[in-house]
């Protein structure tokens, strides 16, 4: 019986850690690359312009990475995950509202890019959303997949138009796990940015 204890709070122990730093485990297991990249919308639609604006009345000067998480919220409150085909034009999400990560990651970046414009942040920062591969402790694991819907998976990065620094977000785990910044490495350009908190 002792032992069974000892198990069962040693379990306890390791869950409430992952819990308590999921985002730090993962920045540090998981990292993303870009393979290419995917339109970057506009906000059109006078409803996802409302539902924006409704979502950040409150909201006085955020500095970037307040920005970025305020769209992550708005992303997160307006979307659900689905595997089947739909829409990934954020102007069409904001009345279909479920998407799989490329409707996410779309839906984040024309929030984002909406929001810098409303802070006057739009000449220094864009937000980009990225097609890319996942890497677990150095392996893409999307070779292990046969599946067409596992090939890539997409994620924004946030980008300083005058120093280059970048921060990246993946909006389906952020809606899921609640990890806001993710990994990023660009092996093109040599440059590594952990964008963590």
């Amino acid at each position: 019986m002792k032992f069974i204890k000892s198990i069962f709070i040693i379990i306890l122990i390791i869950t409430i850690v992952g819990l308590l730093f999921r985002g730090w485990f993962y920045r540090h297991l998981v990292t993303y690359k870009p393979v290419g990249f995917r339109t970057n919308y506009s906000a059109t639609d006078k409803k996802l312009t409302d539902y924006i604006d409704t979502n950040t009345n409150e909201q006085t000067a955020p500095d970037i990475k307040q920005l970025v998480e305020l769209s992550l919220s708005i992303t997160s409150r307006q979307l659900n995950f689905t595997a089947n085909k739909n829409d990934i034009d954020p102007n069409k999400l904001i009345t279909s509202k479920t998407a799989h990560c490329v409707g996410y990651a779309s839906f984040f970046a024309t929030t984002c890019n909406y929001l810098l414009k409303r802070y006057n942040m739009a000449d220094r920062w864009i937000a980009k959303p990225q097609i890319g591969q996942l890497y677990f402790l150095k392996i893409n694991i999307h070779k292990y997949f046969n599946s067409a819907f596992f090939k890539d998976h997409d994620f924004v990065t946030i980008e300083n138009k005058k120093t280059g620094e970048i921060f990246a977000v993946d909006p389906t785990v952020n809606d899921y796990l609640r990890i806001d910044f993710i990994t990023y490495t660009n092996d093109k350009q040599s440059r590594r940015k952990n964008s963590s908190r």
